[in-house]
């Protein structure tokens, strides 16, 4: 049985504003959710694509 996602945080940057994820840990990885609507669920990455994503924000690559 999977657990769900535990520790769910997000960003100090977001402030107040509701445009924002949340991520939780899992076994395998990461989750995340949408902060305006968490009824909806979250989708989960393995720990390797949890942080090729990390390495990508933080080297700019969306931009």
């Amino acid at each position: 049985m999977t657990m769900p996602p535990q520790g769910w945080r997000k960003s100090s940057r977001s402030q107040q504003r509701t445009s924002c994820v949340e991520v939780g840990r899992t076994d395998e990885g990461a989750a995340v959710r949408d902060t305006k609507d968490r009824s909806l669920g979250y989708f989960t990455t393995t720990s390797a694509q949890w942080q090729t994503f990390l390495h990508a924000v933080k080297t700019d690559r969306f931009n």
